[in-house]
């Protein structure tokens, strides 16, 4: 498996999946969320309401998908990741869970190039250098015969450079 780093915006990237740092609700919100919300469309938002009148809200670490709407994707996978409090196991493990389940979700839908966000990093302030590190080593991680290609998309030059570091 092929891992590539983009500095830019996630909703231009092309590819098979575009993975969302949505929030529980799934309503869109700030970030990556509104991003992928607000480039994508209404029907996104139309088969989120869809998915949480069936099973509630998306709980920490799990995902859904959706299609990608306007986006060049075929699929937005949607986790949510931990707001960081401080709880460095439980936290990070969450964050591992986001990582291990979109690729998983992502095998099984047949896509062959993801793309990936820095999540948690924003407003639920999760250590950028620890979410790089577990990002990094989840997709090393991931074995997989289907899915060719990951992109850790970066929206800052901060974090470009400190998937860099780990991608050496």
């Amino acid at each position: 498996m092929k891992i590539e780093l983009l500095k830019g915006d996630i909703t231009q990237i092309n590819a098979d999946a575009v993975v969302n740092a949505a929030n529980s609700s799934l309503l869109g919100g700030g970030g990556v969320d509104g991003a992928i919300h607000r480039a994508g469309g209404q029907q996104i938002l139309e088969e989120c309401k869809k998915i949480r009148n069936k099973q509630g809200k998306c709980k920490t670490g799990e995902v859904v998908v959706t299609t990608a709407g306007n986006l060049p994707a075929k699929y937005v996978i949607h986790t949510v990741g931990p707001i960081w409090n401080n709880n460095e196991e439980e936290c990070s493990e969450l964050l591992a869970n986001c990582y291990k389940n979109s690729l998983k979700l992502a095998e099984s839908l047949g896509v062959k190039t993801i793309s990936f966000p820095n999540i948690s990093t924003g407003v639920y302030g999760f250590p950028k250098e620890q979410a790089a590190k577990i990002a990094v080593r989840e997709v090393n991680n991931f074995e997989s015969e289907i899915i060719e290609k990951v992109i850790f998309v970066c929206f800052d030059e901060e974090n470009e450079e400190i998937y860099k570091k780990f991608l050496k």
